[in-house]
C-alpha cells in the first residue's frame, strides 16, 4: 500500500514538473503571453473573473490558455468545459455574472 502512494506521489510530482516546464515555454515563446498595464484600473478578462469567482485555479486559467492558443478559433469557455474544469452550465451562469460587472469609463 505504501509503495503505491509513493508511486502516486511521484506521478503527480511529474505531472507538476510537467506543467511548469510548459507553462514557462508558453510564456517565453508564445505572442499572447502575459500583457503588463500601468498602475491603475485594469480590464478583468474573463478568465481572472472565473478564477476570483473560485470556478477555476490559477493553474487550470494556465492550462486553458495554453489549450486555447493550440486550438484557434476556441471560445474560452469551451476550453475550460473541454478540459472539465467546470461544466458548461456553470461557465454560462458565470458568463451571464461577468457580463453584469459594472463598468467605469475613465
Amino acid at each position: 500500500m505504501e509503495a503505491t502512494a509513493v508511486r502516486r506521489r511521484e506521478r503527480e510530482r511529474d505531472a507538476d514538473q510537467r506543467l511548469a516546464r510548459e507553462l514557462a515555454h508558453y510564456f517565453e515563446y508564445s505572442t499572447s503571453g502575459v500583457e503588463i498595464m500601468r498602475d491603475g484600473l485594469e480590464e478583468m478578462h474573463f478568465g481572472e473573473f472565473l478564477v476570483s469567482a473560485g470556478a477555476i485555479t490559477r493553474q487550470q486559467l494556465l492550462t486553458a490558455l495554453m489549450f486555447q492558443d493550440r486550438n484557434p478559433g476556441v471560445r474560452f469557455g469551451e476550453c475550460i468545459a473541454a478540459l472539465g474544469f467546470a461544466s458548461t452550465a456553470a461557465i454560462d451562469d458565470l458568463l451571464d455574472r461577468w457580463h453584469s460587472v459594472h463598468i467605469v469609463e475613465v
